[in-house]
């Protein structure tokens, strides 16, 4: 449905519309604001592209000298939030950034993927599609309202009410995003206690990045209002399984039928070549883009052997061990599930990142290796070299390491993005490096 500039002002007036978010996201994948009053004279402003924001204010954008910046909104983003007060109601709009020079900002994440679909186009197919699966964990407030690492319930993978003490907010989240226009496909208590998943209907990829970040947005809303604090960090606590965000991805041709289809795949997968070749691409390039996967320190505490995450580069079908998984779906449901992705991942560069892979697998004819169906878990080192199975990279430093060596990753990026994540991932890694842990004091205190 395409919403015009008339939809948004009738709107505004419908639903007593008092203030405007106009939303983008910066280059670590935190979405932020500026919040304007939805009075006529400001309306007109944002949708004739006239709204500006401070640019070197925002980590990885630009310098002071050039910080002037203009926010583009993309009309079809246009949501009214079904939370508010006397006062009136707030809407929002995503938005792409531009420059003073009416040029798209090489530094705007949602722009860069953008990039990557014109070039999907070029190779001659109508759209990527993207259905996510982020996790996250509800933890209690203290008397501070300052959130505490104490889980809100003790339940397991699918169980329910009263083990399960999140279910109503749980069922007030999905209320939410219905109302918003999600099409919300399941709810449920995941594998760890405290953890939840969320599942919302596949969508093309740049309106899939947008739900994902305005998911993230109401989750954390709902959870607040019922005292509790939602995290999508990818591993809050010691000794549980960590919090995932499987993308399940697809290409469509010009006809819009399922370029990953094939029913008469000679090796009986029901795969078409050019789905073979996307896995090659993703194959090949998987542990040179994990930086941009898996983006924080913390996410490679979630990335070790016994908690479900995949660590090892490898692909299958039934097998849920290998790094991508094909679904049992079929017909236009056929997709490739990749699973080392978190949530702390930002949407944009990520997908732009897969789909740049996948296409250098189609272009390049690189095929995929052959499925490993064993657990890749019970392998020993010898078996999985053996297979030709490499671990995916233990720590951020080692991931950035592996970022810098891929040009095709790298042109995904965008040299400015590319430049500015690194350098701040480099600051973080730094930080942490030089940090000594409680685990330290607790093991080398007293026996050195």
């Amino acid at each position: 449905m395409t919403i015009t500039a008339e939809d948004i002002r009738r709107q505004v007036k419908e639903k007593n519309v008092t203030f405007l978010r106009l939303m983008f996201t910066d280059i670590m994948g935190i979405m932020k604001n500026v919040e304007i009053p939805a009075t006529d004279e400001q309306l007109d402003k944002v949708l004739s592209n006239k709204a500006m924001f401070d640019g070197s204010s925002i980590e990885g954008f630009v310098r002071i000298n050039e910080s002037d910046m203009y926010l583009y909104p993309d009309l079809d983003t246009w949501i009214v939030f079904p939370w508010g007060d006397e006062n009136g109601a707030v809407a929002g709009l995503i938005c792409d950034i531009y420059t003073a020079e009416g040029e798209p900002f090489a530094g705007d994440p949602r722009g860069n993927l953008k990039k990557a679909l014109a070039h999907m186009e070029k190779v001659g197919y109508k759209s990527f599609n993207l259905g996510p699966e982020p996790e996250f964990f509800l933890f209690k407030m203290n008397e501070k309202d300052m959130p505490t690492l104490e889980v809100n319930d003790h339940g397991g993978y699918f169980d329910l009410a009263p083990t399960d003490l999140a279910d109503n907010t749980r069922r007030e989240i999905v209320n939410v995003l219905t109302k918003m226009g999600f099409e919300v496909e399941a709810s449920h208590h995941e594998v760890a206690v405290g953890q939840h998943e969320i599942d919302f209907k596949y969508a093309d990829v740049l309106k899939a990045c947008d739900n994902i970040q305005i998911f993230k947005l109401v989750v954390k809303t709902i959870a607040r209002e019922h005292g509790l604090h939602a995290t999508f960090m990818a591993k809050p606590k010691f000794g549980i399984n960590g919090s995932g965000m499987h993308c399940n991805m697809s290409l469509f041709d010009q006809d819009n039928k399922n370029a990953f289809f094939d029913p008469n795949d000679p090796r009986g997968m029901q795969l078409s070549q050019d789905a073979y070749y996307f896995l090659g691409g993703l194959m090949q390039h998987a542990y040179n883009y994990t930086a941009i996967m898996n983006p924080t320190v913390n996410s490679y505490k979630r990335l070790v052997p016994g908690y479900e995450a995949p660590v090892y580069v490898a692909w299958a079908g039934r097998n849920r061990s290998p790094l991508i998984r094909v679904p049992a779906s079929r017909g236009q449901g056929t997709r490739l599930e990749l699973r080392s992705v978190d949530p702390t991942a930002n949407p944009y560069l990520a997908l732009a990142v897969l789909l740049e892979a996948g296409l250098d697998g189609i272009e390049q004819k690189i095929e995929a290796p052959e499925p490993i169906e064993a657990n890749i878990y019970t392998m020993t080192v010898e078996e999985r070299q053996a297979a030709g199975i490499v671990d995916l990279p233990s720590t951020l430093h080692n991931a950035l390491k592996a970022l810098q060596a891929d040009e095709v990753v790298r042109r995904a990026l965008g040299e400015h993005i590319f430049i500015n994540f690194v350098e701040a991932k480099r600051i973080e890694w730094a930080s942490y490096a030089t940090f000594v842990s409680q685990w330290e004091i607790d093991n080398y205190l007293q026996n050195y």
